[in-house]
């Protein structure tokens, strides 16, 4: 299977800049993966597309202001440094930009020495492990230095930080986003509790892992990054007795859908426990668990195209991605929305 298989093309006009005042305004586009059937909604009107017994699955990572800019001592030239994963109390796995120079032992001072990181080695992909000194609590440092990890094809600055928060988010640790829950409202997951819809909590801490391009030309020799993962006793239960009931498992993004099917068994059972996962899903996958898919719109020749393609039949897929580029969809981030169904 070639990486091209998954080439759309995209006006660049199409990719959202900004997120909508009201997040359950925008757009969803419904696929039916049985007939290739399509409707185009709004995205509040999924409370009708939603069935009692029902359980929506989200994932309530919580993104970190990961991005931070400094100096390199010495030299005072600047340096951006994201955060990807924590690997000890103080030490993080980084992506320094530019790294040529960020060698063992290079420190790098943010807010004017209020932070300052020492690069302890350099890693898997070139990616820089950093040991970070500080006065106070590491946590409050980064929300008064850091800013919002946006993706590069967003442009536009971000007036409101919580508009990159899904409105459920509570555990920090991610770089990114589950964007395909930034479109809940509260008063909407309310309604769709009303409606006898379950909703259960799962955590995968978005690393950049998922959104890095696929080089190998034969995709089944890319490799993914692992991401850690966490599923609680209770939410294991809930959507164990959804799917023994009958309804259906519904994940919103593809973050919730990978950690259902890393943390299921072929007999697709949901176990409870946490863990890392590499789980790289493309066509000819056997999904475990998960019945339905709730997605933005993904970037041409991702790993994310690959995921819905395996769910839904890749020419369905591209297919619909073809009528939602002609109906002017907004995608990427902080566009409109998917529900494979």
């Amino acid at each position: 299977m070639n990486l091209h298989d998954f080439y759309y093309e995209l006006p660049q006009e199409l990719i959202a800049q900004d997120p909508l005042e009201d997040r359950s305004a925008s757009r969803l586009l419904t696929l039916d993966r049985e007939s290739g059937r399509t409707e185009h909604h709004i995205f509040r009107e999924i409370i009708d597309i939603l069935n009692p017994g029902d359980c929506l699955v989200v994932n309530n990572t919580r993104v970190i202001p990961a991005r931070l800019v400094g100096i390199r001592e010495g030299t005072g030239a600047k340096v951006e440094v994201l955060l990807l994963k924590r690997r000890e109390e103080n030490v993080w796995e980084t992506l320094v930009k530019p790294g040529k120079k960020a060698r063992p032992g290079t420190k790098i001072l943010f807010g004017d020495g209020l932070l300052t990181g020492e690069v302890l080695e350099v890693v898997e992909d070139g990616n820089r492990k950093i040991r970070f000194y500080y006065e106070g609590i590491f946590e409050e440092i980064l929300d008064r230095l850091g800013q919002m990890p946006l993706p590069p094809y967003i442009t536009h600055q971000l007036k409101d930080r919580n508009r990159y928060q899904t409105v459920y988010a509570k555990h920090d640790g991610s770089a990114a986003a589950p964007t395909a829950g930034l479109h809940f409202t509260p008063e909407l997951l309310q309604m769709i509790r009303e409606k006898g819809i379950r909703i259960a909590h799962v955590t995968l801490h978005v690393g950049l892992g998922t959104f890095r391009p696929v080089k190998a030309e034969n995709i089944m020799d890319h490799h993914m990054h692992s991401e850690f993962y966490m599923v609680e006793e209770e939410q294991a239960r809930l959507i164990n007795q959804t799917k023994a009931q009958g309804g259906r498992v519904i994940a919103v993004g593809t973050t919730s859908c990978r950690t259902l099917e890393s943390a299921s068994g072929t007999e697709g059972i949901l176990k409870a426990g946490s863990g890392w996962t590499d789980i790289f899903i493309y066509p000819g996958y056997e999904f475990r668990l998960v019945d339905c898919l709730i997605t933005n719109f993904h970037l041409p020749e991702s790993t994310l195209m690959m995921l819905v393609s395996a769910l839904a039949g890749r020419d369905k897929i591209m297919a619909a991605y073809a009528e939602a580029v002609k109906e002017r969809y907004r995608f990427f981030s902080f566009g409109d929305a998917m529900f494979i169904k």
